[in-house]
């Protein structure tokens, strides 16, 4: 019987699924579509969309067939003998047996007939775009829209509130997770000075995390603080140490200004928006932080939970000298006293504002302040679910951080309000349309994100155990409109082919063609890609929890950044001004991109992960490390060190890469426990690829090809510590050879060429 049962179960199941292909047109357009199978069989995978399920073998077992033919005549038998039966009691019930008045009629019991849900009769891709509309989004969007909305405040528990009721009224099972973290904040008090000269400035703006402290040294000019400045600056024979460095913001992130600069050796930090980069007025304050990693800094590694017991410590990101941000208008009092040699030509060292020569300094000492106090507040990330119908514990997570220094329009209302309207919208698909997703959705709403994701990080800190091999994608929706024109994304290497097969399915907000015609159908990878910088709220995930992680932006041409963030600026008018007053319409456009990534995730059999995408970003890495021990072999730095192990693993991987390819095509794909093996492999990709030879407190970003620390190939070819680098290399190659034995499956088909 139990063969007979699984026999039956296997045909019906492979029969019902709802499926999510791609099928292309006579036009040569690709659209989506939702089919319920009737028999009918996908015939071949589509090139760069969901591949296609194979059918079941053609030839059965002849024992196979008379077991589910007698299977189906026991099942008919039990059924006619069950409807006879139950129509036998209700024409008993029906009889008057006298107890009711004469003249009446007996009435027959009420049966309320199953409440079947249709299929969706239109593709997915269009009922997702017919729910998220720019007009709902006019309305969403004012109803983010504050003046004021920093972590912890009245208004970010308010807004908290807000959201928690209305992933509530979805169904969605809300829930709050709650940490106490450590703010940094100006003191009322004793406020922030610069002091150079008879000139004493007060600025309004400030860096969080900060090392406190009242330092002077000599004034020196040193561009935007990238090493390659640095550089310039020492080969003019401008002293470093214990100097007070004067950068324009911009090219790299605060936090790795200020490392570099500590790394010369200079006493202190200051930090302004040049004319040449920000269009804004010369008044305008900065805001940001200046920890090099994310989270909260004193917990680093674990969880801000109020009911933790850890001993006192903090983040080896914080930097140990002051740092200040200052406006245009205080950087053009300063450069125009600063002094000493003028910068070449070449170098890139002069900027826009006027009257000013760009001097490099190194003459003249200034003081610099910074009173900075620490504020430990209740911060609350608010979450909603979707959950799946075949494997619920699977997630792909959607988040929106909705904190900011200011108004925080294109911050954190931009990704609030798609966070909301997507939640409605494919709650409704499930309700009303038939939607079935296979996986569950998660929706998070984060807080403390201006100051260093603090609020996904301590999240993904405190159940790392409980979501690290579960949630298999992470989308962010911060910053996904910063303009109108031009589109750019940051991602793992496994969602590279779903990042391409969904530019070519969203319309283009230009109007015309699709959002990969806008870029351009040639080398859109050049065009569009990015790499993923540590102030990326999409970093985190990726590099310190090995989930597949995926951010991007709609934005003007020619332009890598929204110049107002970290202002008072960021607000309705500005972002308007930027898409050319068509900011409900962008908006509508990134949440359809962002959903039918989602959807996608959660509906296909089989993973919409690619993990071929990585060995090409793996061989270029492993590549650059064989040079590099081959070179300092040659020149006898380097003894007794074999670059081959290294490259032996790297071919592992390539080689586990094509046995999931091969299974895949070889595997019947209704067969939903098959499906689950081969997701898990295809899961153990990036987790994998996190080092387990590192701390997470002192080396949080553990990622051996996208991580930050000495244990990265990518820091291993460049490293001058031959010992350092001989240990890396060995470790590096343990962790890659791991990576492709999880990719494997099964510990028989693990090859052992290294």
């Amino acid at each position: 019987m139990d063969r007979v049962r699984s026999a039956f179960n296997s045909m019906i199941k492979s029969e019902r699924y709802s499926r999510f292909t791609l099928q292309p047109a006579e036009d040569g357009e690709r659209h989506v579509e939702v089919k319920l199978s009737d028999g009918a069989t996908e015939a071949e995978e589509q090139a760069g969309g969901s591949p296609s399920f194979r059918p079941a073998p053609p030839h059965q077992k002849r024992s196979t067939i008379c077991y589910m033919a007698l299977g189906i005549l026991l099942i008919f038998v039990t059924g006619y003998m069950l409807g006879y039966l139950c129509h036998r009691e209700t024409q008993v019930e029906s009889v008057n047996c006298g107890t009711e008045p004469e003249g009446t009629t007996a009435t027959p019991p009420v049966v309320t007939p199953p409440v079947v849900v249709p299929a969706p009769d239109v593709p997915l891709n269009q009922l997702l775009a017919q729910k998220l509309t720019s007009r709902a989004f006019d309305e969403t969007l004012r109803a983010f829209d504050l003046s004021s909305r920093s972590a912890g405040s009245e208004e970010d528990r308010s807004q908290a509130n807000r959201i928690f009721d209305q992933f509530k009224k979805a169904e969605m099972e809300p829930w709050t997770d709650i940490h106490y973290v450590q703010l940094q904040t100006p003191d009322s008090k004793r406020p922030n000075r610069v002091r150079f000269g008879s000139d004493v400035f007060e600025p309004t703006g400030y860096l969080a995390y900060s090392a406190p402290g009242d330092v002077e040294g000599k004034l020196v000019y040193g561009n935007y603080g990238r090493q390659e400045d640095l550089d310039v600056l020492q080969k003019k024979n401008i002293e470093l140490k214990d100097s007070v460095l004067l950068l324009r913001a911009g090219k790299i992130s605060f936090a790795e200004q200020v490392d570099n600069a500590a790394t010369k050796g200079a006493s202190a930090v200051l930090i302004y928006p040049d004319a040449q980069d920000y269009t804004y007025v010369a008044d305008t304050a900065l805001y940001g932080h200046v920890h090099l990693g994310s989270g909260d800094p004193y917990t680093p590694g674990f969880p801000s939970f109020n009911h933790t017991q850890f001993p006192p410590t903090q983040s080896s990101g914080l930097p140990k000298i002051p740092a200040q941000t200052i406006t245009a208008n205080m950087a053009s009092a300063l450069l125009k006293k600063i002094g000493g040699p003028e910068p070449d030509a070449s170098s890139g060292f002069k900027g826009g504002l006027p009257s000013v020569a760009y001097s490099l300094g190194g003459s003249k000492n200034i003081t610099v302040e910074v009173n900075n106090v620490q504020v430990n507040t209740e911060i609350h990330n608010v979450f909603g679910v979707i959950k799946g119908f075949t494997d619920p514990d699977r997630y792909v997570v959607l988040g929106a951080q909705r904190d900011a220094w200011g108004e925080g329009f294109a911050k954190a209302a931009v990704g609030t309000s798609i966070l909301i309207e997507l939640a409605k919208a494919v709650h409704e698909m499930v309700e009303n349309d038939g939607f079935r997703p296979r996986r569950s959705l998660v929706f998070a709403s984060w807080s403390a994100g201006e100051y260093g994701s603090v609020g996904a990080t301590e999240w993904l800190e405190g159940y790392m155990s409980s979501i690290d091999k579960r949630v298999f994608t992470y989308i962010s929706l911060d910053g996904v409109v910063m303009g109108r024109g031009s589109f750019m994304a940051s991602a793992s290497p496994l969602l590279h082919s779903l990042l391409e097969t969904t530019m070519r399915e969203v319309k283009s907000p230009l109007g015309s063609g699709t959002v990969y015609d806008m870029v351009g159908t040639s080398n859109w990878e050049a065009k569009t890609l990015r790499p993923m910088s540590m102030d990326d709220p999409a970093y985190p995930f990726l590099a310190f929890s090995g989930i597949p992680s995926i951010s991007f932006h709609f934005i003007s041409p020619n332009t890598e950044a929204y110049s107002y963030y970290g202002t008072n600026l960021d607000n309705m008018d500005h972002l308007n001004y930027a898409t050319g007053h068509h900011t409900s319409e962008m908006v509508a456009v990134a949440a359809q991109f962002a959903g039918q990534m989602a959807l996608r995730l959660v509906h296909d059999h089989l993973l919409s992960l690619d993990v071929g995408r990585y060995s090409s970003v793996l061989t270029k890495a492993v590549v650059r490390v064989y040079k590099r021990v081959n070179q300092l072999s040659q020149s006898g730095q380097l003894k007794g060190v074999n670059p081959n192990w290294l490259n032996r693993a790297r071919g592992s991987f390539q080689r586990a890469a094509a046995s999931i390819k091969t299974d895949i095509q070889n595997t019947d794909l209704n067969d939903q426990e098959a499906c689950r093996i081969l997701n898990d492999r295809i899961m153990s990709v990036e987790h994998s690829l996190l080092s387990p030879y590192v701390s997470p407190t002192e080396t949080p970003f553990r990622h051996l090809l996208l991580g930050r620390g000495s244990h990265t190939l990518a820091s291993i070819a460049e490293t001058a510590d031959m010992e350092q680098l001989h240990i890396q290399l060995a470790l590096a190659t343990w962790n890659l050879q791991g990576c492709a034995n999880a990719m494997e499956g099964n510990l028989w088909d693990i090859d052992e060429e290294i």
